[in-house]
């Protein structure tokens, strides 16, 4: 029995929408042959299952409603991109079509993903069957799929990590929506010989796909760049004398959360079991078959996997996973993360070729008066063949370089105005903000266009007290939803009303602990003024070689959690 069976609710809308669509169609191809600027409200959901958003140039809102006009509709086309690796022929078709069809900038992702803003409807399938051309997918960048599988993009040597690599591109590939919807919306712009197709049954999502979006990432115990603990599936790996010998099986992350609300909230996965090499896709499609049946569909506040661990328990959640093999699961291996790497700067492959890493503020990929990046990117993979791979940190890492070339990459890299690594603050380096307004429809502030500000001010200040070299994770995002990752930060930035955030505090630099609120409705203007004194006392009292999380979970949160354990 599932779910599925016992409801007592009706389904939400957006499940009706889903088991009606005849595999992901719906109207689509029908509203992309009538033209026009938008979509119907149904048409708008499925289109997320292929990689696209409709969205509204909020900054023209007004403007164009006292003027009588409809919003100013655009798409944003993300790009599903496993561990973030692609050729440099691939990125340069991102390139070209950011000019040709976009807003004339390329955004990097959390997730390792490309995001092509301001498509109008009718360059819709010119975009993304040129992006198929190119053999990089939109489907499944959204919707409630497995989306994109994300893994540490860094080429360094060793087998355990190739093998890891490998395995990130399995997985994604495995759990693709079987529909062939998308090829015959997008790609052949006709429907199969015979009529009306068959709608098919998908082997892995039934007619109704999953409850919600499902998050998958691959880990290092040494280096969590990707933050395994805030995705549904994590699969952390175990080493043994360099080779790959199974992953610690991680379930339940996630980390969406709704202003004033305690019944929506972030959450960090648990261990649930150790996996053979060989059996990580047997095991996670286990796991997906027990959200599938088991998730919320009722409720899309409460739909992901999150909620159902809450609600069951691990033990249950492991005995259903284990009823889905027909064996039983190996208990994990005890394993600490200890650390994260941003991969910038230069670094030896394990092929004898080096691979270095950007600094991209905020992920946007841009060419400013004085920082001409998208310049210096496409010319990187246009003259050298570099192969560009992308962070979960929103960076860059141009690989496959020939030791001969390095000087000249660096050459070609200042020339269009980026800062030597040296010159950023250990701040501004792990500094991340989400896209917000004016595209993001969810936005309740300012984000990506407010944090280099706002870091300004902080650099200034931290040179100050000695603190202009101390990486602090600093994350900043519109909105509660957590697309920057605010919750597992050192300190965050979560907007709260226009030009008003919630502070979060103490998150830890391993990814490992959530953070706390820490002050509320803090005016733009204020953020820097109301965090600096913590900076201030973290310069004088910490212990040597204490972060910055850890120093405020110890002083300002952790006498209080005693005091209310003892009460």
């Amino acid at each position: 029995m599932s779910s599925i069976d016992i409801e007592t609710g009706a389904l939400s809308e957006v499940e009706r929408i889903k088991q009606e669509s005849g595999g992901l169609r719906g109207t689509l191809a029908d509203e992309l042959a009538e033209g026009g600027t938008t979509f119907s409200d149904t048409a708008k959901q499925l289109l997320k299952f292929h990689g696209s958003y409709e969205q509204e140039d909020r900054d023209l809102r007004r403007e164009r409603k006292q003027a009588g006009l409809e919003p100013a509709w655009q798409f944003m086309v993300r790009s599903k991109i496993p561990g973030g690796a692609l050729t440099a022929a691939q990125y340069l078709v991102h390139d070209e079509l950011a000019e040709r069809f976009g807003n004339g900038t390329l955004r990097i992702t959390t997730r390792q993903g490309i995001q092509l803003h301001g498509v109008i409807k009718g360059d819709l399938r010119a975009t993304i069957a040129t992006l198929n051309e190119a053999l990089v997918t939109t489907l499944g960048a959204c919707g409630d799929v497995v989306r994109n599988v994300v893994g540490c993009p860094a080429p360094l040597p060793g087998t355990a990590r190739a093998e890891a690599l490998s395995l990130v591109k399995r997985v994604s590939d495995r759990f693709l929506p079987a529909t062939r919807a998308y090829h015959e919306i997008w790609v052949d712009g006709e429907k199969v010989a015979g009529g009306e197709p068959e709608p098919e049954v998908d082997p892995v999502y039934g007619d109704r796909y999953l409850p919600r979006k499902f998050k998958i990432a691959f880990a290092f115990p040494d280096d969590n760049c990707t933050d395994v603990h805030t995705n549904d599936l994590g699969l952390l790996v175990i080493e043994r004398d360099g080779a790959l010998a199974g992953f610690n099986v991680l379930v339940g992350g996630g980390l969406g959360r709704t202003h004033g609300k305690t019944t929506t909230y972030p959450r960090l996965a648990d261990p649930l079991a150790f996996v053979p090499p060989d059996e990580v896709l047997e095991v996670a499609a286990a796991v997906i078959a027990v959200q599938r049946d088991w998730g919320n569909r009722t409720d899309r506040r409460h739909a992901r996997l999150k909620y159902l661990l809450d609600e069951r328990g691990i033990g249950w959640f492991r005995a259903e996973v284990e009823r889905e093999l027909g064996r039983a699961l190996l208990p994990p291996l005890p394993v600490t993360v200890t650390g994260v790497h941003d991969h910038l700067g230069w670094h030896r492959q394990g092929d004898g070729r080096w691979f270095y890493g950007i600094f991209v503020e905020n992920g946007r990929v841009s060419d400013t008066p004085k920082l001409r990046l998208r310049s210096a990117l496409r010319e990187a993979a246009a003259r050298f063949g570099a192969g560009v791979h992308l962070t979960t940190q929103q960076n860059v890492l141009l690989t496959d370089i020939p030791g001969d070339d390095r000087a000249s990459v660096e050459r070609l890299l200042a020339e269009h105005g980026l800062v030597p690594l040296h010159q950023l603050s250990g701040a501004r380096r792990w500094s991340m903000a989400c896209p917000a307004l004016p595209t993001c429809g969810l936005a309740l502030a300012e984000s990506e266009r407010v944090l280099p500000a706002v870091m300004d001010r902080l650099e200034t200040e931290l040179a100050k007290i000695g603190l202009a070299d101390e990486p602090v994770s600093i994350r900043m995002t519109g909105c509660p939803n957590g697309c920057a990752r605010p919750y597992t930060a050192e300190l965050a930035f979560v907007g709260r009303s226009l030009g008003k955030y919630a502070v979060y505090l103490g998150g830890s630099w391993e990814g490992t602990r959530l953070a706390t609120p820490w002050a509320d409705l803090v005016p733009l203007d204020d953020l820097v003024p109301t965090v600096l004194p913590l900076f201030e006392r973290f310069a004088r009292e910490r212990t040597p070689g204490e972060a910055f999380g850890d120093f405020h979970r110890r002083v300002t949160q952790a006498p209080a959690v005693a005091a209310e354990v003892a009460a």
